[in-house]
């Protein structure tokens, strides 16, 4: 295998790695803040899904990128 296929395919699993772990957050978060304020009960676990799947992507790119950097050996 190419190596971009490799690199396709383990963003493509990290990617759904976060999925699933940015419900799991969002689930549990969500049951809170909808028990403290009541405008936001609709579109909570939207919001906050959106918040940790962006934060968590994040997280793994900068991992990802610092892993894979070349640096200088002095």
């Amino acid at each position: 295998m190419s190596n971009r296929i490799k690199t396709f395919a383990i963003i493509a699993i990290l990617g759904f790695v976060i999925g699933i772990i940015a419900k799991v957050a969002a689930d549990h978060i969500s049951t809170w803040i909808e028990a403290n304020t009541t405008s936001l009960s609709g579109i909570t676990p939207y919001i906050l899904a959106g918040i940790a799947g962006a934060i968590l992507t994040i997280v793994i790119v900068i991992i990802w990128a610092h892993l894979t950097s070349k640096k200088n050996k002095y």
